[in-house]
């Protein structure tokens, strides 16, 4: 049988101020910051991850932080766009809190038959909210300053530009298991069935497109769920024979993970539901303090001298 994908596990992108960020995402868009922790490859950063009140697969949005860093450029070869899903007539709830702080909103459109609200963070990144039919409501953070009647509820999709298309729909389609659900002129709507947030990418063809440039307020990459390590090394095998160059599998302490590049440029991850992000603090706690790998631990204190300090509270957008 042939190993499973399903959906968006995680989102990754890189972000400037700490504290910007936290209080964007947590203040503003009432998401739960489940774990404080350091990039692995890059100790002297934080590595955030925000999601539901557990940090289920498919809500996770996590984010390198690069004070000071260069601001990146969008384009092909690029997730170019990380959408939210929030209860049906919640946009309007969702305009009002965004330009009451001053949020730059690019468009309040429609898109294959769903409402769709696209604004900026505070790094240029672009978030977008859509309306779903049916969004599980044991995505909610329970916690948040958002009524859970408009709350977000995991992700709704991402958008991949891409100069050539076909490449990259050939491996989510033939590979990966996707399926077309949907077109709207240059873009085209892949999904898997395995139900849960997250099932969904589309693939924007520009060929006359300008390439990314990775850096502050860009995605840095996608990653997609494999249920469990078993169906990771399915993976890591058919991709390699494939011809696609695939990391070895790496510990990522509350995922694994392995890594490719798709033909169109973009890292893909694929990542293991287990063990989460209660591995190491209880769910109640989650986020509250810094968390190392234990192979970091002795260099601790160096590491938190580096860190600027940050407060990770439910926090006011400045």
């Amino acid at each position: 049988m042939a190993p499973s994908i399903l959906g968006i596990h995680h989102i990754t992108a890189i972000a400037g101020d700490p504290q910007k960020n936290i209080d964007f995402y947590t203040g503003l868009l009432g998401l739960r910051l489940v774990k404080t922790t350091v990039n692995f490859d890059d100790p002297g950063s934080y590595h955030f991850y925000y999601g539901d009140g557990v940090g289920s697969p498919g809500t996770i949005l996590t984010f390198f932080t690069w004070p000071g860093a260069r601001r990146g450029r969008h384009g092909t070869g690029q997730v170019t766009s990380t959408a939210f899903a929030v209860p049906l007539g919640a946009l309007t709830y969702w305009e009002d809190r965004l330009r009451s702080a001053n949020v730059e909103i690019q468009a309040r459109s429609g898109r294959l038959g769903r409402p769709v609200l696209s604004f900026l963070d505070g790094d240029g990144l672009s978030i977008e909210l859509i309306e779903a039919e049916n969004p599980d409501p044991g995505r909610v953070w329970a916690g948040s300053s958002v009524p859970s009647e408009t709350a977000i509820h995991g992700f709704h999709s991402a958008t991949i530009s891409a100069a050539d298309a076909q490449p990259t729909i050939a491996l989510l389609k033939e590979t990966m298991g996707f399926r077309t659900t949907g077109e709207e002129g240059n873009r085209t709507r892949l999904e898997v069935a395995a139900g849960g947030p997250g099932q969904s990418i589309d693939i924007l063809s520009l060929p006359a497109g300008d390439p990314g440039r990775v850096a502050v307020g860009t995605v840095h990459h996608i990653a997609w769920r494999a249920p469990d390590p078993a169906q990771q090394l399915d993976w890591l095998q058919l991709l390699d024979r494939e011809g696609y160059s695939v990391s070895p599998v790496m510990d990522r302490t509350y995922f694994q993970s392995i890594y490719y590049r798709e033909h169109g440029g973009v890292l893909f991850e694929i990542a293991t539901d287990q063990p989460g992000f209660s591995v190491d603090e209880a769910v109640e706690s989650l986020g509250s303090e810094l968390r190392l790998p234990p192979w970091m631990e002795p260099q601790r204190s160096m590491i938190e001298q580096v860190l600027p300090p940050i407060a990770r509270h439910q926090g006011v957008v400045a």
